[in-house]
């Protein structure tokens, strides 16, 4: 096969999975007009159509899903053989794809990250917010982030963070003017500032424990975001109450610009782990970031992965 013809199943591929032109040529680094003619030129050459075209979107045809399916996995493992000669190299080198929330840098990553990329110059790290629970393989991450009951069993996790907890907390100024309740169930009568993780799922309903019981009050108020830093925010502003991570809270329980209620009641979860692929051979850049970032576990306490 040609030169040409590989970067040729190179675009198709990019333009299947992202399932826009422009989204593809975007990421390849060439026009919309001149992805579309070489994906005509290689249907041509083929003599099968592989993309079905709108006028608004792209989609695969059943000969297209049928070839993506077969040549993905071989490009995959193109790639990280290439990077695997990383190794041959002074220092690891390439770029690490992480999807992860913004609470989650915060507490687990932002801390590492000055000393990390000193280290390793070579290395490029990309983060990508996002709260919708992602499939890091189908959108083409290296890991993902999530609490350690939350990963997937055919996934490698590695923890990076300790257990946690949520805390409710409000401004001193929101206080003066809402006495605090005094079981969780009297939420349901305060302003509270709540999550939706995805656009098209529940807002998060605040979990509590008492006495060995796990139950959650569905809270309600005027505002809503999909990232914990600016429910911190908005309880700092005094609009309302907010349920975020201990860790987060701390500096302004500290200062008093933030007051803690219910604390009997709030339970501790599992902590972050960092979760990937079981691949054949991870990049030496990998390996280096997952090493770096791994959380230092008493013997016997936590285990370092889980199958």
């Amino acid at each position: 096969m040609s030169h040409t013809k590989i970067h040729d199943l190179q675009a198709f591929l990019a333009v299947a999975q992202d399932q826009s032109f422009t989204r593809a040529a975007a990421r390849l680094g060439v026009s919309p007009s001149a992805l579309s003619h070489a994906m005509r030129a290689l249907e041509e050459r083929l003599g099968v159509r592989l993309l079905a075209r709108t006028t608004r979107n792209v989609a695969p045809t059943q000969a297209g899903e049928r070839l993506m399916r077969s040549i993905a996995p071989l490009f995959e493992q193109i790639t990280a053989e290439l990077e695997a000669l990383g190794e041959l190299r002074d220092k690891p080198s390439g770029t690490i794809r992480v999807s992860c929330t913004d609470d989650q840098i915060e507490l687990c990553l932002r801390p590492k990250l000055a000393a990390f990329l000193s280290d390793y110059p070579d290395i490029t790290l990309e983060f990508y917010v996002d709260y919708g629970f992602t499939n890091v393989v189908e959108q083409r991450f290296d890991a993902g982030i999530r609490m350690g009951e939350a990963v997937s069993k055919d996934m490698i996790a590695t923890r990076i963070g300790p257990d946690w907890r949520l805390m409710v907390v409000g401004s001193p100024a929101y206080f003066e003017r809402n006495p605090a309740p005094a079981t969780p169930y009297g939420l349901t009568g305060h302003a509270c500032v709540n999550i939706r993780h995805r656009p098209a799922g529940a807002i998060y309903a605040w979990e509590f424990e008492k006495d060995g019981q796990a139950f959650s009050v569905k809270v309600e108020g005027q505002l809503v975001f999909n990232s914990t830093m600016h429910v911190l925010n908005a309880a700092l502003d005094g609009i309302g109450l907010a349920y975020v991570p201990e860790e987060l809270v701390a500096p302004y329980l500290a200062d008093g610009r933030l007051r803690e209620i219910l604390p009997d009641w709030c339970p501790r979860f599992q902590g972050f782990h960092l979760y990937y692929p079981n691949r054949r051979q991870a990049s030496p850049a990998f390996s280096a970031f997952v090493e770096a970032f791994r959380f230092p576990a008493k013997p016997g306490l936590f285990e370092s992965e889980q199958p």
